[in-house]
């Protein structure tokens, strides 16, 4: 399936749809994390689309997963490029070349990177080189409706790549007025100050007023003898003067309206924000104040309305897109405190991701997460059934009994789904994980029945079981005793000790073959445990001492800690008393 995905996103890549193949190759990494080679063709993709903040995470997963690979190096070095972090970028494509000394595109990347930085050290700094710095630039273009189109042509987007890489390039298109156009965009010249998310509370401040149209003076028969006034100064007409005065009442009203909500006198707080929005229909803060309101009155259905409204409202007007995350998330919140099944929350998470796209605001993510969390919970509970748990994990029995194993594995599972608190379909989960050689997932199921009911035999005598045929006898030996702690009688425990003492003693007489020796060592080595004995140089000397010293290694005998550690080597095969 991995494969599959994989190759469907090369097709993607080749055919030039980045989006697809990211879609892709996603698919095919969440089936195979380990596979660099996805991390690697997802990371291009990525600097397709002039992602570098994504390519370079994917490039540092791949050269993570393999070390000793170029081409690794190779998407690192391009990352950092498409960033202007030159300096990494030549460090990336050295480190690849110690690996493949001959690699054309690394030497190529490498020439590039290094032409790029002397050029960046060379030239003077742009005063508005932060304005074009990192993968901020392209979400600033993307989020505004007019430079969107334009990242849609192919000729804008080179250039805006050339002025990243070097915001002095910037003097060199001041004649395009696409790029005059960004330019304002990244400096926030035409873009509203955002009020910041106050889902609990009102916004207290309004919206800057939409532009008024220019005015123009009457023709006149001879050109007037005295400058012409400043525009504060101009007489307004009588329907400027009436706009101005309805959205100075207002901007009065919304005040109004705060007052009371912060008294929590909120009947009065919805006349008051009513009366902002029919004097002045062009502040959409009036009617999303109004919704947060409802909000708080537990009136659901009218704060979503009012939130819809504001959405639709602000796209006519051309709102800042904050202001529209915002009313999208109180809508979120509003559809949440309605939820009540799983299914009810999909339109919830719906509209949070909503929100996320035109703000990636962290409020917003959690109240996400949460909706998500939620649902999950609420799926769980809708599914829960014990009585049609316990005819699925009867239908397990059936197929264990016919040795069937993987059938088995699928009702006892879907038994588990119904009722994820049963010890006993855990236990016989457990039992088919162990006939089929899945020895970890076994365990991790034998471990889960103990944790739900430290006192069901058949927990101990499934992990014991386990940890026997890895060979992990001494661990084995441990669960199989504390199995007895519960159930002293219990002949199946009791047969599991004498197996391990059995094992145990075999190694402490020397009497393992070669081969029984080179796996048991083996094994040994990757235990944590082992690790930290033999890293310990206290144990090193005493190690030394039964070797060299043996006065002192009778001092050590009568540690009682010491020949416990002694104990474990020894049943690791890792030392071996003669």
């Amino acid at each position: 399936m991995a494969d599959e995905a994989k190759a469907k996103g090369n097709a993607a890549f080749s055919a030039g749809d980045f989006t697809g193949a990211i879609t892709h190759f996603s698919e095919a990494i969440a089936l195979s994390p380990t596979n660099h080679v996805l991390f690697s063709n997802r990371s291009a993709a990525y600097a397709s689309l002039h992602k570098y903040a994504d390519a370079l995470a994917d490039a540092k997963k791949t050269v993570e997963l393999k070390p000793d690979w170029p081409k690794g190096y190779s998407r690192l070095g391009a990352a950092h490029v498409g960033l202007g972090n030159y300096e990494e970028a030549i460090s990336a494509y050295k480190k690849g070349l110690e690996f493949d000394p001959n690699n054309e595109a690394l030497k190529s990347g490498l020439a590039d990177a290094q032409s790029s930085a002397s050029r960046h050290r060379a030239a003077p700094p742009s005063p508005f080189g932060d304005a074009f710095s990192g993968p901020e630039m392209w979400a600033k273009l993307t989020a505004d409706p007019t430079t969107r189109g334009y990242l849609q042509q192919p000729d804008f987007v080179k250039m805006m790549n050339d002025i990243q890489k070097n915001p002095n390039n910037l003097n060199l298109y001041l004649k395009d007025q696409r790029v005059m156009q960004a330019f304002g965009v990244l400096l926030n010249v035409k873009l509203r100050a955002p009020t910041g998310d106050d889902t609990e509370m009102p916004d207290s401040s309004p919206s800057p007023p939409p532009q008024q149209p220019e005015r123009k003076r009457a023709a006149e028969a001879e050109p007037p003898k005295e400058p012409e006034p400043e525009p504060e100064t101009m007489q307004l007409s009588e329907e400027e003067k009436e706009v101005r005065e309805r959205k100075a009442q207002a901007l009065k009203e919304k005040e109004a309206g705060n007052a009371a909500y912060k008294k929590k006198d909120f009947d009065a707080a919805i006349q008051h924000y009513t009366k902002a929005m029919e004097l002045d229909d062009e502040e959409i803060s009036y009617i999303m104040n109004r919704a947060a309101t409802y909000l708080e009155m537990g009136q659901y259905e009218d704060s979503i309305k009012d939130c819809e409204k504001a959405v639709e409202r602000g796209r006519e007007l051309r709102s800042d897109f904050k202001m529209i995350a915002k009313a999208l998330t109180r809508k979120g919140t509003a559809l949440a405190k309605q939820a009540k099944t799983s299914k009810d929350y999909e339109l919830v998470i719906e509209t949070f991701q909503k929100a996320l796209t035109e703000h990636r605001n962290p409020e917003t993510l959690k109240k996400l997460n949460d909706a998500e969390k939620a649902k999950k919970e609420l799926e769980q509970q809708e599914y829960f059934d014990p009585k049609l748990a316990e005819e699925e994990r009867e239908k397990g029995n059936e197929f264990f009994k016919q040795q069937k194993y993987p059938e088995a594995v699928k009702h006892y599972t879907e038994s588990l789904r119904r009722n994820p608190k049963d010890p006993k379909a855990y236990s016989n989960r457990a039992a088919c994980y162990t006939k089929l050689g899945a020895l970890p997932e076994g365990l991790k199921d034998a471990e889960k029945c103990i944790e739900l009911d430290p006192t069901f035999s058949k927990g101990y005598t499934r992990k014991g079981a386990i940890q026997f045929f890895m060979r992990e006898y001494e661990k084995a030996l441990e669960t199989y005793q504390l199995g007895l702690k519960h159930d002293p009688n219990n002949e199946e425990l009791r047969d599991g000790v004498r197996r391990c003492v059995e094992q145990i003693n075999k190694a402490s007489r020397g009497d393992l073959s070669p081969e029984e020796l080179k796996e048991r060592q083996a094994k040994g080595m990757q235990d944590p445990e082992i690790q930290n004995i033999l890293s310990d140089p206290v144990m090193r000397q005493v190690l030394i001492d039964f070797q060299e010293n043996p006065k002192a290694a009778q001092e050590h005998t009568k540690n009682p800690m010491v020949m416990n550690k002694i104990q474990k080597l020894v049943n690791a095969g890792i030392v071996q008393i003669r």
